[in-house]
């Protein structure tokens, strides 16, 4: 019965929901027009159909939320299992591609971007999805996995992949994902302020490192060449 009041009350999220679309999109600047422009918003219509069917889905009723969950999928491009339970203020900005698998746990002020997979490793039954905390960011592409947690004003990196637990207030970039920044300069919130492009990348680093390494080596063996 717990969960079922929790269900309902998540059914009351929804305009902060649409509340958190406007914050984190400066496409809907007109309040008026926004609202008509909502209806082109392929997230938006994902987190009012996924809703619906977790309310269902806590109240045991078979078929139909997956059946929802179906649709909106078929709709929208986003897959979010009926189970996944989301905090207030969620918005997926673009949104193709993403999956939320079941047991997932999604805080509040969570801003998703297209192509983040909140996906298990387990065939187990019991908890096997991530747990994500309240205003944390989730670049593009970001892939998560396991029952582990990403802790509250943290930033998930576009493209990486995580497979343990984040601290709060951290930056996670990289395959595997590890944490570059943490306590030292706390994440903003709101996440508007958060700046995707300029997150450090290791992986660049490390290549400039090798591309500067071959000119070295070059530059030897070239005069080794003259002095033959």
């Amino acid at each position: 019965m717990k969960n079922i009041f929790s269900a309902i009350r998540q059914l009351g999220f929804l305009p902060l929901d649409i509340r958190a679309a406007f914050r984190e999109d400066p496409a809907l600047r007109n309040k008026f027009f926004g609202f008509v422009e909502l209806l082109t918003y392929q997230g938006v219509w994902a987190i009012i159909l996924h809703r619906i069917a977790h309310l269902l889905y806590i109240m045991r009723i078979p078929i139909i939320p997956r059946l929802i969950s179906q649709i909106s999928r078929f709709v929208t491009g986003i897959e979010i299992h009926p189970g996944a339970r989301i905090g207030h203020g969620f918005f997926i900005d673009h949104g193709m591609g993403v999956v939320i698998g079941e047991t997932a746990i999604i805080g509040n002020n969570v801003l998703m971007y297209h192509e983040v997979t909140l996906g298990g490793t387990s065939l187990s039954s019991g908890k096997r999805h991530p747990t994500i905390g309240s205003n944390v960011l989730l670049g593009a592409g970001a892939k998560i996995f396991g029952p582990i947690t990403i802790g509250d004003n943290s930033q998930v990196g576009g493209g990486a992949v995580v497979i343990k637990d984040v601290p709060q207030n951290s930056v996670v970039v990289g395959n595997p994902g590890h944490v570059i920044r943490r306590d030292g300069k706390k994440i903003c919130s709101p996440l508007q302020n958060v700046d995707q492009i300029t997150l450090p990348d290791p992986i660049s680093k490390q290549l400039a490192e090798q591309e500067h390494r071959l000119r070295q080596l070059e530059e030897h063996m070239k005069k080794r060449g003259h002095e033959q």
